[in-house]
């Protein structure tokens, strides 16, 4: 199977957008993508909580061999690094890194000239 093409998106980080990426996202990959669209949710909504709303971002969701996506949040956000940590069972937030590191083979993030990239690979859409 051949792996999509590249989908690009820049957008506010804005709540409202996240029903709208996760939508466009199952589009571009043509079908149900649960784990993929719960990365690009919890990614986008770590940017809106922790970096600020209405916050420029730069999504990208890539397909590679076997199946495997890439998915990709760019902010300005570069001093605001995603830490992982343990969600006791009372606390409202602190779940979104761990459902990430959860659902994808692997995570990171790049700093790059006074932005970050978030990124995590999946097996497959």
């Amino acid at each position: 199977m051949t792996p999509p093409a590249p989908l690009t998106l820049e957008l506010m980080a804005l709540p409202k957008e996240v029903p709208l990426l996760r939508r466009t996202v199952r589009e571009h990959l043509g079908g149900p993508c649960a784990d993929v669209q719960l990365c690009v949710s919890e990614m986008l909504g770590n940017v809106i909580r922790h970096v600020g709303e209405g916050t420029p971002v730069v999504v990208r969701v890539s397909g590679g061999a076997g199946g495997r996506v890439r998915v990709e949040v760019t902010d300005s956000g570069a001093r605001a690094l995603p830490v992982l940590v343990r969600a006791g069972g009372d606390d409202e937030y602190g779940r979104g890194l761990a459902l990430l590191d959860a659902v994808s083979l692997r995570w990171g993030v790049r700093q790059e000239e006074g932005r970050k990239t978030v990124w995590c690979d999946l097996g497959g859409a």
